[in-house]
């Protein structure tokens, strides 16, 4: 939240009772990293109940320093965070792009190694967002680190993350998957009203269960996830299976590439910068979404330590699978068929190892599990981002939407995450349309990541103070501002040979309109917090409030200038 609060590093220890105090007035935890010793001048961490009614709050972010409880407690544990990771990270990219990165770049070799490329990228993402997450353990993610960031222009940051979570805040691609997938696997007809039928249905249910069945929604979305687990772990047995057959009877149907052999695969390798850095950028998007718990960090038990284990153990799950996958499919198929695969590898695996009649109803129905999964998990964490946002004031309605009431769970930020999403899932009248709308959902990002990238080093050099219980690589922190600026120059720089892409449309145009809401968000915060107050005679302050609930919220109230 930006503020006028000095610089000055807020003591861990003393912070605890106040901390207590605006939140959820539960018991804090305090097995966070690198604690001090309590000397006797330091409130005792049993605070009195005269101090829990105390009507002075703090909501400055130098708090955001230390943990933060939430009303209704911390309920993710190390298992689930390790879900929240898996199920965000592995949605339909493994399953769909090994087959059109290798046809890309030509040889088996490249194809692998740009995988082990994308591990790496993923590392320097992961150990961003831990050095970023252990030093501001608090609910938000991308917004907690740009208000502490940026607190200049006053509301700026805030202002822009709030846009993006009422106009770009949506899940839909996954929820249209599960739709045509689930029709497919029983053999119905697709048709576009079923499909989004199906979708919006699936995300009611979605939202019903995480506003209601708080605990239960959190074991659902680990079974689910542990059931993606085996599926990759399944397929991985199979084309080892294969393989070891092969060898061991020549005889028995084989790849059409001997992957034992150095030559061999790389054969046909296409070097082209060109079209490397695509298959890079299409890896790099299989790998996203390493932060997810940082977006809930509130609700995670020991937060400091479990974030620090959990990141490293997904990130080091998902790349073997990854690259065993990759294998399994090289394993299993022809060279040939991978290539005039598409996006169809994982189905073309299926009915090579299972045949076609049950290949063709599994592999739908395991595709619809993983999407119903990611949703799940997407859902779970983006109503705790727009119930922070609600909670800084920066949302209509702010305190109904920071409430959690009556389930005691985030119900506001869950609608507001709810309705975008059904907008979407059901407005566009045309497939182009909806590949455009998802194109300008991610281009905006690119920008936030840039910024909080740029803002990481800003802070090692102007607030070495700050404890930082995991620090990332340096060299990693400038690959990620590359790769950032590379994305958002794409489309200006290789424009595809007819101008059109994905879309029926010039292919540049959701990089056009994703700057616009940027720039509709810097106007929007300039005539609301600038202009207006100006020419009215006011000026915006903040008052910090409680929630019947214990809920802490920040409201931004007119001051009549003198």
């Amino acid at each position: 939240m930006p503020d006028d609060t000095p610089s000055a590093s807020i003591d861990v220890e003393q912070a605890e009772p106040l901390l207590r105090a605006s939140t959820s007035h539960r018991n804090y935890e305090t097995n966070h990293a690198n604690p001090g010793p309590r000397n006797a001048e330091s409130p005792s961490l049993e605070t009195p109940p005269s101090v829990l009614d105390h009507p002075e709050v703090h909501r400055s972010v130098e708090y955001d320093t230390v943990p933060e409880d939430v009303t209704f407690g911390r309920n993710v544990s190390w298992m689930s965070a390790y879900i929240l990771i898996i199920s965000r990270v592995v949605g339909s990219g493994i399953f769909a792009t090994p087959g059109v990165i290798f046809k890309s770049v030509g040889s088996v070799g490249l194809s692998l190694l740009l995988w082990v490329v994308g591990s790496g990228i993923a590392a320097c993402d992961l150990a961003i967002s831990l050095e970023l997450g252990c030093m501001l353990p608090r609910s938000g993610g991308q917004k907690v680190y740009l208000e502490f960031m940026y607190r200049r222009p006053r509301f700026l940051a805030s202002t822009m993350v709030a846009v993006q979570a009422v106009l770009l805040g949506f899940t839909a691609s996954n929820a249209i998957v599960f739709g045509r997938y689930t029709l497919f696997a029983f053999h119905i007809e697709p048709t576009a009203f079923s499909q989004r039928l199906l979708a919006v249905g699936m995300l009611t249910v979605i939202t019903i269960i995480h506003a209601c069945f708080l605990k239960t929604g959190i074991l659902i979305q680990n079974a689910l996830g542990w059931v993606k687990i085996a599926v990759m772990g399944a397929m991985v047995f199979a084309g080892l299976a294969t393989f070891i057959s092969h060898t061991a009877s020549p005889s028995n149907s084989a790849p059409t590439v001997d992957l034992l052999s150095w030559d061999e695969i790389w054969k046909d390798s296409n070097w082209r910068w060109g079209v490397v850095s695509t298959a890079i950028f299409k890896v790099s998007y299989s790998y996203a979404g390493f932060g997810n718990v940082n977006n809930v960090m509130n609700e995670v038990k020991d937060p400091i330590r479990t974030l620090k284990t959990v990141g490293p153990a997904a990130l080091l799950t998902i790349c073997v699978f990854y690259l065993l996958l990759n294998l399994a499919y090289f394993l299993v198929m022809p060279l040939d068929e991978i290539r005039a695969s598409g996006e169809m590898i994982a189905a073309l695996f299926f009915q090579k190892m299972f045949g076609e009649a049950v290949g063709r109803t599994i592999l739908p129905l395991l595709i619809a599990v993983s999407a119903f999964g990611n949703v799940m998990v997407v859902t779970f964490t983006m109503a705790r981002v727009n119930q922070e946002i609600a909670r800084q004031g920066f949302l209509p309605f702010s305190t109904i939407f920071a409430s959690s009431r009556p389930f005691n769970s985030p119900l506001g930020g869950l609608i507001v995450h709810y309705i975008p999403s059904v907008l979407v899932i059901t407005i566009p009248p045309k497939e182009d349309v909806y590949a455009f709308i998802l194109d300008v959902e991610g281009y905006p990002s690119q920008f936030f990541s840039l910024a909080v990238c740029i803002g990481l080093l800003k802070l090692r050099r102007t607030r070495p103070e700050l404890r930082r219980p995991f620090k990332a690589w340096v060299p990693a922190v400038w690959l990620k501002i590359v790769l950032s600026l590379a994305l958002l120059a794409a489309p200006f720089v290789q424009p595809p040979q007819d101008g059109k892409g994905d879309v029926g449309f010039w292919y540049g145009t959701y990089a056009v309109v994703g700057t616009g809401i940027l720039a509709f968000a810097v106007v929007y915060w300039y005539l609301w917090t600038v202009a207006i107050p100006r020419w009215r005679r006011y000026r915006l302050e903040e008052e910090v409030d409680v929630l019947e609930d214990g809920t802490s919220v920040t409201k931004l109230v007119k001051v009549k200038a003198a």
